[in-house]
């Protein structure tokens, strides 16, 4: 439904830029993928569509909703905290697909690479289980938005 979703995604915050140009292209690929197919509806009934500002600071992660004339909805938070061992994971998992991508057999790329949707898949659940008393979320959409958390760099 097309009050159920967002339209666009600001990222913002104390997060400092990533060096690989692979999580450049991750956030790219994340942003488009989650404003093609995204359901996001909050539990208190406030219909959209909606703008997400997504930052992070002080080991927190903010959640700005709007609406499309940049009206606030609702604003809420979540400790980083509990997302840091995954995203920890995450990163390590995905620097070493990475590296792989360039000289490692296809057998060893894709063992690889499950591991890295396995995390993802765990981030996501974990998203998709803290924002149930502020927002739902179906199960893409909570994939794309911890891409872009990890992508946020969360100290």
């Amino acid at each position: 439904m097309e009050t159920q979703r967002i339209i666009d995604v600001k990222l913002g915050g104390d997060a400092q830029p990533l060096e690989r140009p692979e999580f450049s292209q991750d956030r790219r690929i994340a942003i488009f993928d989650l404003l093609e197919d995204n359901s996001f509806a909050p539990v208190d009934g406030t219909l959209g569509p909606f703008v997400l500002h997504l930052g992070a600071a002080e080991n927190r992660l903010h959640f700005d909703v709007r609406g499309e004339d940049g009206a606030t909805l609702k604003s809420f938070t979540l400790p980083g905290s509990v997302f840091r061992s995954v995203i920890r994971d995450y990163f390590l998992v995905c620097e070493s697909y990475y590296d792989a991508v360039k000289t490692a057999s296809p057998a060893k790329i894709e063992a690889i690479d499950m591991g890295r949707r396995g995390l993802h898949n765990e981030g996501a659940a974990l998203l998709r289980d803290r924002l149930a008393a502020d927002v739902e979320i179906d199960t893409n959409t909570a994939r794309q938005l911890f891409t872009l958390i990890c992508v946020l760099n969360l100290r």
